[in-house]
C-alpha cells in the first residue's frame, strides 16, 4: 500500500491512470559530466535517441560506437547490435564484470552500455516505477534545500530490477514534481549520488524532468557542487 505523497506524486506527473496506456517513451539525450573520463571513456556532446519500455525493465540508445549499431538492455544481459538486429557482442550477467571496482576503474563498452541502460530506464520511468510490482516504498525526512522543503520517499528495488543500488531516495516539492534523487551507484565503488531534477516538461500528459545534474554527496547529504559526475539533459520526449 503505497503513502499518500506517493499517490499525490504519481498523479502530478500525469497519473497513473494516463502511464498505464502507454508503453515506451522514447528521447534525444546529451550527456556529459565527469564520470566518463574517470571510466577512461569519451564522451561527445552529439545527441543520440535513447528508447525505453515503461513496464518491464528495457532500454537501447542509438547510434553507440558505430552510427549503425545501438545497445540493448534488459535483466541479466547487455547487448550491442545492429539497427537490424545482428548482435555484435553481448555479455551475460553483466553485474558481475563490475566486481572489486572502485570509482575510477574502466569501464568496457558493455559495460558503459549496461550502466546506460539500468540508469536511463530507472530515470525515464520515475516516478511510476514505485508501482511495479516488488517495490516498496516508505516517507522519509524532508530535505530542505534553500527556502524549499522537499518531502522524500525511500524506495526499495526488487532484486528483479537492475538500478544503481538497493535503497533510492526520492525528493519532491510543493507541486508534487521530483526534485532530486539519491543513491549509491554500487557498480563504481558504492559513491554516494545527489542528483537534482529541474526544468521539467510534459509529453503525452506525462510530466518529466528535462535536466538532469548528478553531484558527488557529502556525509551531510548535502551535494558537491565542484564535483559534476554525470548531466543529462532530454528533449523530443514520445510516448506511445
Amino acid at each position: 500500500m503505497m503513502s499518500n505523497l506517493a499517490d499525490e506524486v504519481l498523479e502530478a506527473h500525469g497519473g497513473l491512470e494516463r502511464w498505464n496506456r502507454l508503453s515506451q517513451v522514447t528521447a534525444t539525450i546529451v550527456t556529459g559530466g565527469a564520470l566518463w573520463a574517470m571510466k577512461g571513456l569519451i564522451q561527445d556532446p552529439a545527441p543520440r535517441t535513447m528508447t525505453v519500455s515503461l513496464h518491464e525493465e528495457r532500454a537501447s540508445v542509438t547510434p553507440f560506437g558505430e552510427p549503425h549499431w545501438r545497445t540493448a538492455f534488459e535483466p541479466g544481459r547487455i547487448a550491442i547490435e545492429t539497427t537490424s538486429g545482428e548482435t555484435v557482442k553481448e555479455l551475460r550477467d553483466p553485474r558481475r564484470s563490475f566486481d572489486g571496482h572502485v570509482i575510477d576503474s574502466a569501464w568496457n563498452p558493455l559495460q558503459r552500455a549496461y550502466f546506460n541502460g539500468y540508469a536511463l530506464w530507472t530515470y525515464l520511468t520515475t516516478p511510476f516505477l514505485i508501482a511495479l510490482p516488488g517495490f516498496e516504498v516508505t516517507e522519509i525526512e524532508p530535505w530542505q534545500e534553500g527556502s524549499e522543503t522537499w518531502r522524500g520517499l525511500r524506495v526499495r528495488f526488487p532484486a528483479s530490477i537492475e538500478s544503481h543500488c538497493e535503497l533510492q531516495d526520492f525528493y519532491f516539492g510543493d507541486d508534487g514534481l521530483v526534485r532530486r534523487h539519491d543513491y549509491h551507484v554500487d557498480i563504481a565503488g558504492g559513491f554516494a549520488a545527489a542528483q537534482y531534477l529541474s526544468d521539467h516538461i510534459t509529453a503525452d500528459g506525462i510530466v518529466l524532468p528535462s535536466r538532469r545534474r548528478a553531484y558527488m554527496r557529502n556525509e551531510d547529504l548535502s551535494a558537491d557542487r565542484e564535483r559534476l559526475m554525470v548531466a543529462i539533459d532530454l528533449g523530443d520526449v514520445r510516448f506511445s
